[in-house]
């Protein structure tokens, strides 16, 4: 199963790289994360929400294939245990689908790419910055692989 995440927004530091990597490089080859970076839409001074959301959703369409299993992370979806996204993680190997979370911008995802993902998934109810949401859900999904294949990382 492939993982793919679309995240909106560019040019990560460093430190969020290696801590990404410090997750991708220990999952198995069938279950792999890759991350697209996605270009925020145009924003600044009087800039217009609902449009540079409308940019950054095209974007988001274009890298969809069509045939994956689509999970929006937002602050309305529903939040997991780390129990639950194993489960989760578990059924998404069932669907024989690559999976595909998407990660809003500032304002979040626009509301077409929301209505169009099969799950709505939660991380907390807080805001959080987008470079750790990156690196936990990289921490989180191999915490989930390991609970599914019985390793001793999550106790």
């Amino acid at each position: 199963m492939k993982i793919r995440l679309l995240a909106v927004g560019t040019k990560m530091p460093a430190w969020v790289e290696e801590g990404i990597e410090t997750y991708r490089k220990r999952l198995p080859r069938d279950f792999t994360l890759e991350i697209e970076e996605i270009p925020l839409g145009q924003r600044g001074k009087n800039a217009d929400i609902a449009k540079a959301r409308a940019q950054e959703a095209q974007r988001i369409r274009d890298k969809l294939r069509g045939d994956e299993y689509i999970v929006a992370l937002e602050v309305k979806g529903k939040t997991w245990s780390t129990e639950q996204l194993a489960d989760e993680a578990d059924a998404w190997r069932m669907l024989g689908k690559d999976i595909v979370l998407l990660v809003g911008g500032p304002d979040g995802l626009e509301p077409s790419l929301s209505a169009m993902a099969d799950k709505a998934w939660s991380l907390s109810p807080l805001t959080l910055p987008h470079p750790l949401v990156r690196i936990m859900l990289a921490e989180q999904l191999y915490r989930a692989w390991t609970l599914l294949v019985g390793h001793p990382y999550h106790r």
